[in-house]
């Protein structure tokens, strides 16, 4: 049997595991830092993890650990807004339940988890580049999760350069998670709560809830994808971190971890399982591009409302 070692015991490490110890693999998962814990995460499944699990055997645990089930996509930019219903339902929950959940799956199905790596891994699904922008221009995530009243809808608010993403997760709770470039958020000295506030509908959406968890952050954030890296097979956002505005993140972890997973224990090229990866992310990833100057450059109040909804979801999904 093939020895399989795997830096990052994430979505994609966890992933790639189960699917490598499925093809007759011995699998060594490497994770150095305490786990799971929260992560600034929007916590939203795109309908398409239901069959990317259930491949993996996953549907009936991510199913137990109770997510909320979403069914509308509500986009509100300015004074507008855009409701539609979603095709099937969506799923909301958190990074930490989720990630325990494969985790635990991961090493019931026989993976090994160690502190430090022995020899080098083949598998690479930790970490995501560093930033090269600017100071000022540089773009920073942050989640916090809430109480109160919850709704069946993916909410995404859109003012200024920022982008605020809602949704509800398990037990009732709601997170919400937002993307801002540096000097936005410099101007309230990174004070959350008060960037909050800047958008009308989003102050009144969240009037009735109260946090429950303490601001987390995280950047400056680099969206790109790593196709050059033939030394090693990477998954997950050490291989494409795509804006959160999407909702694609944690499909694609899923879905290119599976694809690591079996490529390695089968033996196959890094080319051939690159070229796997690219079909399935190079249109949302192209898209999310487009989304991402549109909010940059302030246009995004204006662009969004110019694309049906339906299209919009349809065109950021991979494939």
């Amino acid at each position: 049997m093939r020895p399989i070692s795997i830096l990052g015991a994430g979505p994609a490490g966890s992933c790639a595991a189960i699917s490598a110890l499925r093809a007759g693999a011995i699998v060594r998962l490497i994770e150095r830092s305490k786990f799971p814990r929260h992560k600034v995460c929007g916590e939203f499944f795109s309908p398409e993890i239901e069959p990317a699990l259930d491949h993996l055997g996953l549907w009936p645990a991510f199913s137990a650990a109770g997510p909320s089930k979403i069914r509308r996509l509500e986009l509100h930019f300015g004074r507008g807004e855009k409701i539609s219903q979603l095709a099937e339902p969506a799923w909301g929950l958190s990074r930490y339940a989720f990630d325990a959940v494969l985790l635990q799956s991961a090493l019931a199905a026989g993976a090994a988890l160690q502190r430090e790596p022995g020899h080098p891994p083949q598998i690479v699904a930790c970490g995501r580049s560093v930033a090269a922008t600017s100071r000022g221009a540089r773009l920073f995530g942050f989640k916090a999760h809430f109480d109160g009243p919850s709704h069946d809808a993916v909410e995404l608010y859109f003012f200024g350069r920022c982008y605020i993403g809602i949704n509800t997760i398990e037990n009732g709770l709601t997170n919400v998670c937002g993307l801002a470039p540096e000097d936005f958020l410099r101007r309230f000295n990174f004070d959350f709560d008060q960037i909050l506030l800047q958008s009308p509908a989003l102050a009144g959406r969240l009037k009735p809830l109260h946090r429950s968890l303490d601001w987390l952050s995280t950047g400056p954030l680099n969206f790109s994808q790593n196709f050059a890296d033939r030394t090693v097979y990477r998954a997950g956002d050490a291989l494409s971190f795509v804006d959160p505005f999407t909702g694609t993140g944690l499909l694609a972890a899923v879905k290119t971890g599976t694809f690591a997973g079996s490529a390695a224990a089968r033996g196959d090229s890094v080319e051939d399982y690159l070229k796997q990866c690219r079909a399935c992310l190079k249109r949302p990833f192209e898209i999310a591009g487009i989304l991402r100057k549109a909010l940059t450059c302030g246009f995004a109040e204006t662009f969004v409302p110019l694309v049906p909804s339906a299209m919009l979801f349809a065109l950021t999904r991979p494939r």
